[in-house]
C-alpha cells in the first residue's frame, strides 16, 4: 500500500526514508523532494525500474530521465569527460538547480532510454535528496507528475497524480522555495555540455530555469556559449 510519510516527523522521517531505500533495492518507485520540484526517482542501474518510471508517467523512452547523484565524485564516475568549464560550472552550481548533459561511459551497465550516449546530471541541494542519494547511489530521476501536467510542488501533489504507480512518497514540505525569485520556472536550468570537450565547442542551454541564462554565461563565457 502506498504511504506518505511526513518528514518533518523525525519518527515518520525514520521510517519513510528506510523504506525508501528498501523500495529503490526492489526496483520500486519513490516520490522525494528536490530543490525545484518533486521528483519520481528509481534505480539507476534497474532497466526495469526506469521503464516503471517513464509508464508511471506516460512517457516513452525518447524522453530518458535524468540522473541525480551524491556529489562531484560520481560525476566523473558517470560522464566520460569532464571538461574544465564544466568543473567551473560544478563549483558555482552544484547543490543546486543545474543539469549537465555530458557523454555517458560507455562501460556503464544501464539503460535510461534512447540517450544517444549522454546522460543528463544534477547535485540536487535539498538535504533529503542527498541523505537518500548517498545510500542508495545514482537514482535516474524526473518531475513527479502525469506527462503533460503542472510539475509537483508537494507530495501530496505527486500523490494526487501517480498514486499507487508509487511505493513511498516523502513529504520534505514544499519544494522550490530556495529559487522563489525564479521567473523563468520552477525546474531546473538544463545545459548541454557535450561539444565543451572540443577546444572550439560551445555550451547549449536546453532548458531555462532556475539558474538565470546569464549566471551561465557569466561562469562559462560569452564566447563558449551558443
Amino acid at each position: 500500500m502506498t504511504t506518505l510519510y511526513d518528514c518533518s516527523e523525525p519518527s515518520e522521517l525514520l521510517t519513510g526514508m528506510r523504506l525508501a531505500r528498501q523500495a529503490i533495492g526492489r526496483g520500486e518507485l519513490v516520490v522525494l523532494p528536490t530543490d525545484t520540484v518533486y521528483g519520481v526517482g528509481a534505480d539507476a542501474f534497474s532497466p526495469a525500474a526506469v521503464q516503471r518510471l517513464l509508464d508511471a508517467k506516460g512517457r516513452d523512452r525518447t524522453a530518458p530521465p535524468p540522473v541525480l547523484v551524491p556529489g562531484k565524485q560520481t560525476l566523473e564516475a558517470l560522464a566520460e569527460t569532464v571538461p574544465d568549464l564544466v568543473h567551473d560550472l560544478v563549483d558555482e552550481f552544484w547543490p543546486g538547480g543545474l543539469t549537465i548533459v555530458l557523454r555517458a561511459r560507455p562501460t556503464l551497465d544501464w539503460d535510461l532510454g534512447e540517450t544517444r550516449g549522454t546522460v543528463a546530471l544534477r547535485q540536487p541541494s535539498d538535504t533529503l535528496a542527498l541523505e537518500l542519494l548517498a545510500e542508495t547511489g545514482p537514482l535516474a530521476v524526473s518531475s513527479a507528475n502525469l506527462t503533460g501536467e503542472p510539475a509537483a510542488m508537494t507530495a501530496q501533489s505527486a500523490l494526487d497524480m501517480l498514486g499507487d504507480s508509487v511505493a513511498v512518497y516523502l513529504d520534505g514540505g514544499p519544494a522550490g522555495e530556495g529559487y522563489a525569485d525564479a521567473v523563468a520556472s520552477t525546474g531546473s536550468t538544463i545545459v548541454d555540455a557535450t561539444l565543451l570537450e572540443h577546444p572550439e565547442g560551445k555550451l547549449r542551454i536546453l532548458r531555462h530555469g532556475v539558474i538565470p541564462d546569464e549566471e551561465i554565461v557569466r561562469v562559462v563565457g560569452a564566447d563558449r556559449c551558443a
